[in-house]
């Protein structure tokens, strides 16, 4: 990222809801931030969900104490290990990929969301003038929806994004700004590759591997995992993943900077198609220069305590790790 430095390491879940249902934020895990830094990962991606800090749709009056007490902790130690932390709003008002109906106005039709939107990156901003992007960045909004779902469209999005970006840039101006792709993260934006942002890509392709067994996923007509292998008519492959992320090389060609914000496989997949799989994902990923965030740490997508069968699992520095995949992270880097 900064300075073209290549950003590696995992989403940490202390601010993300499915995991806190009481809405309290957890503290940092220094353990787990010094393996990070021990094993030389230099990232950490932050998943917030605007409700740790917002009662009852009040948008405009956010508990600062939660910014204080938890966020700015947060910055702190991932500081003193010289881990780069990216901010990221999982779940804004009115929007969120996980549980939209929630939400009582809509991002991408309503004032009410797109003020409330623009003023928690402004908040941010203020906040943390100053520090430098060696040090944190902003993600603004993970995973966009579908292209015309909730009337998001390309021209919607880019619209909202270039205004909270130049919103941000208007406090903050040499800020290091990321943006997901749209339907999920997925699909490259090319009308934005001029905003001078990272643009963040998914390693969930395809999807019968990395979500196989998913409890949240909706009931769908999705096939039994097999890589390499054919479903939905492609035979997914080496080649495949290459050609799934063409659409962002195109991007890379028009000046902008790639990196996967979030990939994994969920622990219900076979363990020796999950390593296949995360063989050619790493082998493309180290191929294209991009760093990349695995979803998560500990847990289902984890390298720590993932419960995957078959998974070979040894002791390192007091965790639980799946041997397997930790070296295919730390080998594949560039």
């Amino acid at each position: 990222m900064t300075g073209h430095q290549k950003h590696y390491g995992f989403n940490f879940l202390w601010m993300f809801a499915r995991y806190r249902p009481e809405m309290v934020p957890q503290p940092p895990a220094l353990a787990e931030l010094d393996f990070l830094a021990k094993h030389g990962f230099n990232f950490v991606r932050v998943p917030m969900d605007y409700r740790f800090w917002t009662k009852g749709f009040d948008y405009l009056n956010p508990d600062e104490r939660v910014f204080e007490e938890f966020i700015d902790q947060y910055l702190e130690e991932c500081t003193k290990r010289g881990l780069h932390m990216c901010l990221n709003i999982h779940r804004a008002p009115g929007y969120c990929i996980n549980g939209n109906d929630l939400e009582k106005h809509n991002l991408w039709a309503d004032d009410e969301a797109q003020n409330a939107f623009q003023f928690l990156w402004e908040l941010f901003a203020k906040r943390y003038k100053g520090i430098g992007n060696d040090r944190l960045s902003f993600d603004l909004l993970n995973e966009p929806p579908d292209i015309g779902q909730y009337g998001c469209d390309r021209a919607v999005h880019e619209k909202l994004m270039r205004r909270i970006i130049a919103a941000i840039r208007a406090i903050d101006p040499g800020r290091e700004i990321v943006l997901d792709g749209l339907e999920g993260g997925h699909t490259a934006i090319p009308e934005l590759a001029d905003a001078g942002v990272i643009h963040s890509g998914r390693g969930y392709t395809p999807f019968p591997v990395s979500h196989h067994g998913a409890e949240w996923i909706p009931p769908m007509d999705m096939p039994a995992p097999i890589y390499p292998g054919e479903m939905y008519g492609t035979y997914w492959n080496r080649q495949a993943l290459v050609d799934f992320y063409q659409p962002w090389r195109e991007v890379e060609k028009l000046g902008a900077r790639v990196h996967i914000g979030e990939f994994g496989c969920y622990n219900k997949t076979p363990n020796d198609i999950a390593l296949r799989w995360f063989t050619d994902l790493f082998d493309v990923y180290r191929e294209f220069g991009w760093g990349y965030a695995l979803w998560n740490f500990v847990g289902n997508f984890g390298i720590i305590d993932h419960g995957r069968a078959g998974a070979r699992f040894e002791k390192i520095d007091g965790f639980n790790v799946d041997r397997d995949l930790f070296d295919l992270m730390v080998n594949n880097k560039v």
